[in-house]
């Protein structure tokens, strides 16, 4: 059968159960743009140029296959941070569980209250930086996504937030099959820092829009975990004003497949961007961190870090892109990619690119592959470190260039408690 045939019986099978939500005019259209992005482009298939390495089956299929609901006793991250709380229940908002919505420096509304309104400042950017993303590499379970999802939060920063908003993701239901939105708008000269953790759902799809204006500044810190046969497909479409900041960082473990997406478009002179990721595989494990960086500005920086530890057959994947325009000069970008393979079971796929065109910038992007060094594991025996033990320190050495470009210390230490934690759990023998 032809692709494009394959790849339209599974949309149409899919969109069958689906309908689009109720709103606004502006949401619907919004909602019907969507739809038809999606049904022209088709969900994914392994023989798209961007799905070589990871098979989309799961994350297209009309049901979401079953993940068992673990019980929620490991301590959940940043439980130390000093946070506003927003809990999500298998995809849907949890007033009671979730704290006031009020907070100093920023603007909360649930999604489906912006959506039904008929004036919002949602307006101008839901779906808009997903519709931007979806070239030069289409995107279609963000169209979807941008189509279907009925819950998620609208967030405005007008100035300093006094706390990190946490957004807390549980998952109690099998069978669930999540869909969530967030719109972030950091005005100009506001900060805003993010937080998220939590399997979410048996199935769970996201998007997060995120525009930051002039001198605007955006961290997002994320750790998925802890539900190991949980699916995942995420997604981050980022705009940067003048002078404008946005740091990422993901921790991942477990999970039988998570593929996070970021796009970001640098469109103001000397705007940041920091994308980094630590990711821990053992067995059923596979993970695929696809990330797209376009300079369109002059004197702008993007810095790509992620690293995989990966064992007992466990995949990891890594496909990053660095796009400079004609006009972006002075261009400052940088990617690595290391993944750590703790036995010969395992495998890393990874594809770097580099596409240039301004001629005063520098460029560069490595992609390594290797064991535990073993000299370095010598010495630290012959100093009477145990062998479980020593292996760990490596490991948590290797992944530290990641987890510095997270600004907050406590936050970083906290996720480097949770990386230790799960190394004493999977410890080879």
């Amino acid at each position: 059968m032809a692709l494009p045939k394959l790849k339209s019986d599974a949309t149409a099978a899919r969109l069958a159960s689906l309908a689009l939500p109720e709103g606004a005019a502006w949401a619907t259209a919004a909602r019907e743009g969507a739809l038809v992005r999606l049904q022209a482009m088709g969900l994914p298939h392994r023989r798209d140029e961007y799905w070589r390495y990871t098979p989309p089956d799961s994350l297209n299929a009309p049901v979401a296959a079953t993940a068992a609901v673990r019980p929620e006793d490991d301590a959940a991250a940043f439980h130390d941070i000093d946070r506003l709380k927003v809990v999500f229940v298998d995809g849907v908002f949890d007033a009671a569980a979730s704290d006031d919505l009020s907070l100093a420096g920023i603007e909360i509304a649930r999604l489906d209250t912006a959506m039904r309104a008929d004036i919002h400042w949602a307006r101008d950017l839901y779906g808009t930086l997903e519709q931007a993303g979806q070239a030069p590499v289409a995107r279609p379970h963000a169209a979807l996504n941008t189509a279907f999802a009925t819950d998620g939060l609208v967030i405005r920063a007008t100035g300093r937030a006094a706390r990190p908003v946490a957004l807390i993701y549980l998952h109690r239901d099998g069978a669930s099959d999540a869909i969530l939105h967030h719109v972030v708008r950091v005005e100009k000269g506001a900060e805003l820092t993010v937080l998220e953790d939590g399997p979410a759902a048996a199935r769970f799809n996201q998007v997060i829009e995120v525009d930051v204006a002039d001198g605007g500044s955006f961290h997002h810190i994320r750790s998925q975990g802890r539900d190991p046969e949980r699916r995942a497909i995420t997604h981050i479409f980022a705009r940067l004003g003048r002078e404008s900041r946005l740091k990422s960082f993901t921790l991942t473990v477990n999970g039988a497949l998570t593929r996070n997406e970021c796009v970001i478009t640098l469109t103001g002179d000397d705007a940041v961007a920091h994308v980094a990721g630590a990711a821990l595989g053992d067995g059923a494990f596979h993970h695929d961190d696809t990330v797209f960086i376009t300079h369109d500005a002059v004197g702008c920086e993007s810095r790509q870090v992620f690293k995989k530890v990966l064992k007992n057959g466990a995949t990891g994947v890594f496909q990053g892109k660095i796009l400079v325009k004609s006009g972006a000069q002075k261009t400052d970008g940088y990617q690595i990619s290391q993944a750590l393979l703790l036995d010969e079971d395992a495998q890393f796929l990874a594809k770097p690119e580099l596409e240039i065109y301004a001629d005063d910038v520098v460029c560069s992007h490595g992609s390594t592959t290797g064991a535990i060094d073993e000299t370095a594991l010598f010495y630290l025996r012959s100093r009477g470190v145990p062998l479980s033990e020593a292996q760990d320190m490596l490991v948590l050495s290797f992944v530290a260039e990641a987890l510095q470009e997270i600004d907050d210390a406590d936050i970083a230490a906290d996720l480097t408690d949770r990386l230790s934690g799960w190394l004493a759990r999977h410890r080879r023998a």
